[in-house]
């Protein structure tokens, strides 16, 4: 029994045919969404992408530009193949191409929905690439004269000023590494000394942070030095008193970026997923009301249109068998081939059973 059956008359496969046709359309305008939206967080990813890490985070942004340029592919010619199926006698030449091209576009609007599931499971590994880019590029403040590295004193800058967070997990990451130059330090201050020896690995380390933490909008002058020294500062102490810089750290404010970017990206997504199977529920209506005309020969009369010509349950057994007999197509069955008259042949004789032969004289 078919699934969903619906009745068409002529006009109502005209209509059908003329909305499908405007609907494709509109799908192609989607797919070029669609690859809009992947390079734009393509674009966004590339320009905090020295605080990542390498890894599999450019894989969403990629996979919505790919299922983009083929959503725009496939809808225009989805649009062509409705435009012609208003004619009867120019759906001919596009029986036998429909339900292939019914089947490419289900497997094709399972990649959108694919992909836009993707946006709301890449946060571990945008966390991890975050965490171990940020930590390197803290690591490598420093080195403002090494080439390869000496941009990142500035990206680090610009991106806590940005941002409003200080450090990976937060301020006190700073405290943990040498963020100042050797050759900013006066190598003959005893200070400056004692501070090398105080540590195993011989670095000069403070509790203090860059100039980039400082929040601008607090109404004391920042202090970015000595945080944890409350006699170092008038009426201050870093335990009870809120702090003028900013506290939060930065893989936390870059993820909840992203997140929020992406979680935008995913709805949309589902959204025009839900449309292209809507569509492409259409195009299986119209498929199936013009195959059945043409089999009435009746191409004014009325045609039945459904989404699947039986139950869900034969249908789905009657696939996993054609999946099945598509590995044994080349293979030669046991028990068939004892009964094969090619296979073990016995050897009979040909004429009659006492056949003279001549002998060959012998050489002389």
């Amino acid at each position: 029994m078919a699934v969903l059956k619906v009745k068409f008359t002529k006009t109502k496969r005209d209509k059908l045919a003329q909305i499908l046709w405007i609907l494709n359309w509109v799908s192609v305008v989607s797919g070029i969404i669609l690859f809009s939206l992947g390079l734009f967080l393509k674009i966004e990813i590339k320009k905090r992408n020295e605080v990542m890490a390498k890894g599999d985070i450019n894989s969403v942004p990629n996979m919505l530009i790919s299922v983009g340029v083929i959503a725009c592919i496939i809808n225009f010619l989805g649009g062509k193949i409705c435009y012609d199926c208003s004619d009867a006698n120019k759906f001919s030449r596009w029986k036998l191409v429909m339900l292939p091209y019914i089947v490419c576009t289900f497997c094709f609007t399972f990649s959108i929905l694919v992909g836009a599931l993707m946006c709301y499971t890449m946060r571990n590994e945008l966390e991890e690439s975050l965490y171990l880019g940020l930590r390197d590029a803290i690591k490598f403040y420093k080195d403002t004269d090494i080439p390869g590295r000496c941009f990142l004193k500035k990206t680090v800058d610009l991106l806590q000023i940005g941002f409003h967070c200080c450090g990976n997990n937060g301020f006190r990451d700073w405290f943990e590494i040498q963020w100042v130059s050797a050759r900013y330090l006066n190598m003959a201050s005893k200070e400056v000394q004692d501070r090398l020896k105080s540590n195993v690995d011989g670095k000069f380390l403070v509790d203090g942070v860059p100039f980039s933490c400082c929040n601008p909008s607090s109404p004391r002058p920042c202090i970015q030095y000595q945080l944890t020294n409350n006699s170092a500062h008038y009426n201050y102490d870093f335990l009870t008193e809120e702090l003028n810089i900013w506290v939060r750290g930065c893989r936390e404010a870059l993820l909840d970026y992203y997140t929020a970017i992406m979680r935008s990206i995913g709805i949309a997504a589902l959204l025009i997923w839900l449309f292209e199977l809507s569509v492409l529920i259409g195009v299986r209506y119209l498929q199936t009301a013009m195959k059945n005309v043409l089999l009435l020969g009746d191409l004014e009369g009325e045609s039945d249109g459904w989404l699947l010509e039986n139950s869900f349950v034969e249908t789905a057994k009657y696939n996993i068998s054609i999946i099945k007999n598509l590995g044994k197509a080349n293979q030669i069955s046991t028990v068939s081939g004892m009964n094969d008259p090619n296979i073990d042949v016995q050897n009979t004789d040909c004429g009659k059973n006492n056949v003279t032969t001549k002998s060959i004289p012998a050489a002389r």
